[in-house]
């Protein structure tokens, strides 16, 4: 599939999966899930934004959404100011992949 997306490398994740498109499907749709636990992690009080974020950056560097990956290594230098960085940059990952997958069910049907 064409690259369109600024926010989330594709092609990088198609050639990790080895243009699978079954599995990228599966794995996109993991990450729209986890998604789900991670923004709630991110409205607590406490710590645990932190494993959040370290969790999420590991995520997205994995289905090529560098700049998300970007926004969690700085949000783990400069503390929690860094967050509001995070959930941006998640949520546009989040519509960008919702986008793809929704291309990728067209081209499967």
């Amino acid at each position: 599939m064409q690259d369109i997306s600024p926010t989330v490398d594709f092609p990088y994740l198609e050639g990790f999966a080895a243009g699978d498109f079954v599995v990228i499907d599966a794995v996109l749709g993991l990450f729209c899930e986890q998604a789900q636990i991670w923004m709630a992690l991110l409205e607590t009080d406490g710590d645990q934004w932190i494993d959040a974020v370290h969790t999420i950056k590991g995520a997205a560097r994995g289905i090529g959404a560098f700049p998300l990956g970007e926004a969690c290594e700085r949000a783990e230098a400069v503390g929690p100011a860094g967050i509001g960085a995070v959930r941006r940059a998640l949520d546009a990952a989040l519509l960008e992949v919702e986008a793809y997958r929704q291309g990728l069910a067209v081209r499967q049907a």
